[in-house]
């Protein structure tokens, strides 16, 4: 069986701990030293470095001594050895590092999951880096993780997504939603199903492989189901029926750093004084030159091109179009206002 050298080096300490422990308790019995004495004694014997004893030993005292130099001595030069190892190969440093990372996840709040860091996994982590939205990923092989992209600057949990204990671990408590894009769709149901039980209010988005999957995921609890090859195939015949159509799409984006883009605005996030108004009243274009081009309802539905006279409610969404200029300066007329 192969044991990591994070396992052996738990390993080595525990036995130099037990060592310890054992001489320190039979210099106590046998020879009524001290504890400060009793450690001492086991310390110079088990680290063979030929000190004086802080008191004459008894036969029995010597017999216990040649006992733990002799048990001792091949444990203590395996577990300086093992430690060595561990800290010339990087592993202590890597351990830290572990540490340290599973702390920064523990105080995340309000960010994404990311179950799978295949080609569809890899393309949602990089749609969450452009908007600066924190996210952890989530994968059992971490050699993935190294050969795609810089594990330095992602956080990442080497596990199995299907499991709650690493859902746990990932923060699923606190966090906003949960992206499952593994190969297998029995796989993504599981984490779904794990996932909505964990959390109620999260947000699932999961791939599927075909029209039945896309249905039992989402009885299971997604809130979104996509069908990579459905939605490639799609797009290219669009390509060709319509292309101008789709080159103009594209122009429209939801990335900042792109020339036009499309936001959306919680309007319970505003302030109460654009609650109950219409578009009219708020009078978004003249102000900020920004359009609003769609919005949600109350019940769900979508409408595009809203009336002026349409009522803003804390429940409804705001779809507008402008620069990152205009963008900008509608965020700002909403939080100078709050």
């Amino acid at each position: 069986m192969h044991v990591s050298q994070k396992g052996k080096l738990r390993y080595a300490l525990l036995l130099i701990f037990l060592i310890i422990i054992i001489g320190t308790l039979g210099f106590l019995i046998i020879e009524n030293f001290s504890f400060l004495d009793s450690l001492y004694m086991t310390v110079i014997t088990v680290a063979t470095v030929g000190f004086q004893e802080v008191h004459p030993l008894s036969d029995d005292g010597k017999i216990f001594t040649i006992f733990l130099i002799f048990t001792s001595l091949g444990t203590f030069f395996y577990s300086i050895s093992v430690i060595t190892t561990t800290i010339i190969d990087g592993e202590f440093r890597n351990y830290f590092k572990d540490f340290r990372l599973n702390a920064e996840i523990k105080k995340m709040e309000n960010h994404v999951i990311v179950c799978g860091y295949g080609r569809n996994g890899k393309q949602a982590v990089t749609e969450l880096s452009i908007h600066k939205h924190p996210f952890v990923i989530i994968e059992q092989k971490i050699d993935v993780i190294k050969e795609k992209g810089n594990s330095n600057d992602l956080f990442f949990i080497e596990g199995d997504a299907t499991e709650d204990g690493v859902l746990l671990k990932a923060g699923i408590k606190t966090a906003k939603a949960v992206i499952t894009s593994l190969p297998l769709d029995a796989d993504n149901l599981f984490v779904v199903l794990s996932a909505r039980s964990l959390n109620p209010d999260l947000i699932i988005i999961s791939r599927a492989s075909s029209d039945s999957s896309e249905k039992k995921l989402k009885i299971a609890g997604a809130d979104n189901v996509v069908l990579p090859e459905k939605v490639g195939g799609a797009h290219m015949a669009t390509l060709v029926l319509k292309p101008d159509v789709v080159e103009f799409l594209n122009n429209i984006t939801v990335y900042e750093s792109c020339t036009v883009n499309l936001e959306e605005f919680i309007c319970k996030e505003m302030s109460q004084k654009f609650i109950n108004k219409t578009l009219a009243d708020i009078d978004i274009r003249n102000k900020t030159g920004a359009n609003i081009i769609g919005f949600k309802t109350i019940e769900g539905n979508y409408i595009i091109n809203p009336l002026p006279d349409t009522i803003i409610l804390a429940d409804t969404k705001l779809f507008v179009l402008g620069t990152p200029v205009q963008i900008a300066k509608m965020r700002k007329l909403f939080k100078d206002n709050l």
